[in-house]
């Protein structure tokens, strides 16, 4: 751990110890008498990322499943620092083998008593090791200890009828598998990134390719915290195979994932190491490899996460429709952030498919892609209404479509014609001054602090009170324009932390004065040219503002669970009726 603290300094020398101390799995599910399948331990052998891994799996086999009567495959992995054992993780196999399937279920690269480094997803590493167990599951290959798969329903010689789920981390390595064997069948990827840069380092800049080429702001929370998840391994799962140990500095990780996480710690980002990093984020990120993925996926994302927010899914999912790919979404409730406790929401520790809305689809996906039957997969796009504990759906992402103007006397009003001309400013201090997102929590499962906005460090603007109820489902849209001298003089800097950065968030507020962050999900932006209007695209909200409530938008100097800017920045935001900002939302019904 010394070795962690030298690396990243003493921030982390206290967030170690909460994030050592995560819950990392669920209960396990109380299991019958006589289950009807067997379970059997294995190893396998894998080639991935050029060297030799082993990999720590259970068999569920079905009783009766036999050459005569051979059945598909689910196979699946676990989340971060997690392992075949974990709760949620064991009972999919379980989930599954009860319903029929073979399931086979592993530790990924890294984690539990499976060796090699952790790659972050790696097509060329995890995507290979676990194609390597589709080998066993088409009978062309054997466990180490001899045992081989001859009840697995072939589609063609060396080819099984299998699908994949998990979640997390073993949500990415199933788009992962996929674009390397295209004889995986079916995807189930739950609460995963698309993007890594975003995710780690996110700048919500809308159709920014300028500012891509340089890192975002960092999310130093959640990285950070993973980061030593990942390091201390030996504390939750002691293994003494010598592949799972790297460098002294960089313990259980490839170097390059070591490197950008003590990168993006640094707060200096010029140009070129900044393009080096990002390119490797890429290169583990299904952004990087969706052209090569065939199988036809159901992506389910949850609104309670700040982790990897409802983007990442929408990002992927249009990605995959763009080239052909068959691809269906579902927004559900929970997410990294929370949410678990939502009745009727799939609990993948209690494996109740059969009586939640997004395990009813599971079911039809592997129905329809593995067994072949007519089954109705649903809509193409669902999404969790907390305000009726049930789900809309609908054939396509609504579109932003109503529109709200920031006029200089703090009020979103819906006609410009009503924008009072005006300034108002901010600064940003040393030290962060708002709070939003729920990271630390997240991963220490402790209550966090209400979100807070200090006087003076940022701005708002509140509409009047609703006449009647707006349902919001998508990513609203912000245009802005603001002036910062500070920030321009320094504009051509090679280096991005020299320029603005600015936090962008949407509240509810109640008639009595409350007010709710919606979802807790902040929009950071690193705005690349303080000189030229930009437009912010929000993670995507799923809620009801209910008649008499208000909405409120906010842009922050700063957030806890960010790095913000470097030095004080004075912000000054000028509205008139021919130049003002704009909130635009996305609604159901359009307006």
């Amino acid at each position: 751990m010394s070795a962690v603290v030298a690396r990243f300094g003493k921030p982390f020398a206290a967030l170690a110890g909460a994030a050592l101390t995560a819950p990392l799995v669920l209960a396990a599910p109380a299991r019958a008498a006589q289950e009807p399948y067997t379970v059997t331990p294995l190893k396998f052998t894998v080639q991935a990322g050029g060297r030799d891994c082993t990999v720590d799996a259970d068999l569920y086999r079905p009783r009766g499943a036999d050459a005569a009567h051979p059945v598909p495959a689910v196979l699946a992995t676990n989340g971060f620092a997690g392992s075949k054992s974990d709760g949620s993780t064991d009972a999919l196999g379980r989930a599954f083998a009860a319903r029929g399937y073979v399931g086979l279920v592993y530790s990924g690269l890294g984690f539990g008593r499976s060796g090699c480094l952790i790659t972050l997803d790696a097509p060329e590493a995890d995507g290979k090791a676990a194609s390597g167990l589709v080998d066993f599951l088409a009978g062309t290959r054997a466990a180490d200890d001899g045992t081989r798969a001859d009840f697995v329903r072939l589609d063609g010689t060396g080819d099984p009828r299998v699908g994949m789920i998990g979640g997390s981390y073993g949500g990415a390595v199933q788009l992962a598998t996929a674009a390397v064997d295209h004889r995986v069948d079916a995807l189930v990827p739950l609460i995963t990134w698309n993007d890594l840069g975003y995710s780690l380092a996110p700048n919500n800049i809308a159709g920014g390719a300028a500012a891509s080429r340089a890192p975002g702001v960092f999310k130093w929370q959640w990285t950070n915290g993973f980061y030593l998840l990942g390091e201390g391994q030996p504390l939750f799962a002691p293994s003494l195979d010598p592949s799972r140990f790297g460098a002294l500095d960089c313990l259980h990780f490839t170097p390059r994932a070591c490197d950008t996480i003590s990168f993006l710690n640094s707060g200096r980002y010029p140009a070129e190491e900044s393009e080096a990093v990002l390119a490797y984020t890429r290169s583990v990120s299904p952004a990087s490899y969706l052209d090569r993925v065939e199988a036809p996926t159901l992506l389910v994302q949850g609104q309670a996460d700040t982790l990897f927010n409802l983007n990442e899914a929408t990002a992927t999912y249009d990605a995959l429709r763009a080239r052909g790919t068959t691809a269906k979404m579902i927004w559900q409730a929970w997410g990294h952030s929370g949410g678990g406790a939502t009745p009727g929401e799939l609990d993948l520790s209690q494996g109740n498919l059969e009586t939640s809305y997004v395990g009813r689809r599971i079911l039809a996906w592997f129905d329809r892609y593995l067994h072949h039957r007519a089954a109705d997969t649903g809509p193409a796009f669902a999404y969790y209404r907390d305000w009726t504990s049930g789900y809309g759906t609908a054939d396509a992402l609504p579109v932003p479509s109503y529109v709200l103007y920031l006029s200089g006397d703090g009020r979103l009003t819906e006609r410009r014609s009503d924008v009072v001309p005006g300034s108002r400013k901010y600064t940003n201090w040393p030290l962060p001054s708002s709070h939003s997102e729920t990271s630390l929590s997240g991963l220490t499962g402790l209550p966090d602090i209400d979100p807070y906005d200090t006087a003076g460090t940022h701005l708002d603007w509140t509409s009047a009170p609703l006449a009647a109820g707006l349902d919001v489902v998508g990513a609203p849209r912000a245009r802005l324009r603001v002036s910062s001298p500070k920030a321009q003089s320094v504009q051509d800097s090679r280096d991005a932390a020299d320029r603005l950065v600015l936090f962008v968030k949407v509240y509810d507020l109640a008639p009595d004065g409350s007010a709710e962050l919606v979802h807790r999900l902040v929009a950071p932006v690193r705005v690349p040219d303080v000189t030229r209007s930009f437009t912010v695209r929000l993670p995507a909200i799923v809620h009801r503002f209910a008649a008499g409530h208000r909405l409120r938008l906010v842009i922050a100097g700063s957030d806890t669970a960010y790095y913000g800017n470097k030095g004080a920045k004075p912000v000054t935001v000028a509205s008139s009726s021919g130049d003002t900002g704009v909130l635009e939302l996305p609604v159901v019904p359009a307006r």
